[in-house]
């Protein structure tokens, strides 16, 4: 093979992600030490909530090295996953589909494969390219899967800049992709990061529906309607339960306002098509199935990861809020699904069945 220098082979490396699928490869020191005072004030606030592996991990999220002994370099990559039928427009399309309090909606990431599945797989295999090229080569394959600081990572590489929601922007893209990284023992140049645009903007804060982004670049969890409908296992809090409107899976609000997701980009891969029964079901349709069809349905999904017994705790707490706004004639539909599950052998789902039925106005 020809001879090539540190930085043609970063060229190389990144001409093989995208014949593999990655819209963007960068290459990250491995020093975050900027990024560890607010990773530390952000776990002493409390604003992980649950998820109490953040605070396990500590500051061994920003210390690359110490989680994989050896690592010089990350290489950082992004993968755009708009289904590929995504019309334009399509920012406004999903804030409508807010007004139908009947309809069930799941985040825009999450009605096809299971993303960690496809990087992953992806991932690999340009790992095991990079070594059959370079020679022996350590390293280990990220996606979402370890105490990573990923946004700070491809930040630092250039794939974007953190916005005010604190999720990574691209000028060509928004925020529309996933991210993954290999922690490799060579030391490839890195590449430059990029300056941040959002100015004076601040969409994705005033439109945040519990207010979860209590200033710029800074998120609590326990507040966001992703962590409640996705890593929150208990009750969701009273307060925030008619906020969630009818949103079962997610929340992409933060990044259909802001205005650089219309650069946001569909995904050439046929993973990230939306499934058949996903988008645009409604509440009382998704609510009757039971643990064998959520199981079956959500099969190689993202989503089977909560389980049927958050699914009808999240799907009972839309139904509650459409029960708010029904005329007499589709209360009567909802009220006849609740019903269903008012015996429910979880404590949690009949608990939020009750507050359901509650709601009726």
């Amino acid at each position: 093979m020809q001879q090539l220098n540190s930085s043609q082979w970063v060229s190389r490396i990144q001409e093989w992600g995208r014949a593999l699928g990655f819209s963007q490869i960068g290459v990250a020191d491995v020093d975050l030490s900027a990024a560890e005072p607010g990773l530390s004030a952000w776990l002493a606030a409390g604003f992980h909530g649950d998820m109490h592996y953040m605070a396990a991990h500590g500051l061994k999220r920003a210390r690359p090295a110490e989680l994989v002994p050896g690592t010089v370099r990350v290489i950082t990559a992004r993968m755009d996953y708009l289904p590929a039928d995504t019309p334009e427009g399509w920012q406004a399309l999903e804030l409508d589909r807010l007004k139908h309090s009947a309809e069930a909606i799941i985040s825009v990431y999450a009605r096809g494969r299971d993303y960690h599945k496809v990087m992953r797989n992806r991932l690999q295999k340009l790992s095991d390219q990079i070594a059959a090229a370079l020679g022996p080569l350590g390293y280990r394959v990220f996606t979402d899967s370890a105490p990573v600081l990923e946004a700070e990572l491809a930040s630092l590489s250039g794939l974007g800049w953190r916005g005010k929601h604190t999720l990574l922007l691209s000028r060509e893209a928004g925020s529309t992709f996933f991210l993954g990284e290999i922690f490799v023992d060579m030391a490839l140049p890195v590449t430059d990061p990029v300056a941040g645009h959002c100015g004076s903007c601040s969409a994705c804060i005033d439109i945040c529906p519990t207010q979860a982004i209590v200033a710029p670049y800074r998120l609590d969890a326990r507040r966001c309607i992703s962590y409640l409908t996705i890593e929150h296992a208990g009750p969701i809090p009273l307060e925030l339960r008619p906020l969630l409107g009818n949103r079962i899976y997610g929340c992409d609000d933060c990044q259909l306002i802001c205005p650089w997701n219309k650069f946001a980009q569909r995904s050439a891969l046929p993973d990230f098509d939306a499934r058949a029964g996903l988008a645009g079901s409604q509440l009382i349709e998704l609510f009757g199935w039971s643990e064998e069809a959520f199981l079956r349905f959500s099969e190689g999904s993202p989503i089977r990861r909560i389980g049927h017994e958050r699914w009808l705790r999240n799907i009972a707490v839309a139904l509650g809020n459409a029960l708010c706004v029904a005329d007499a004639e589709s209360a009567v539909s909802l009220m006849a699904a609740l019903a269903t599950r008012a015996e429910h052998p979880s404590a949690l789902v009949r608990e939020h069945v009750v507050w359901a039925l509650a709601q009726k106005n």
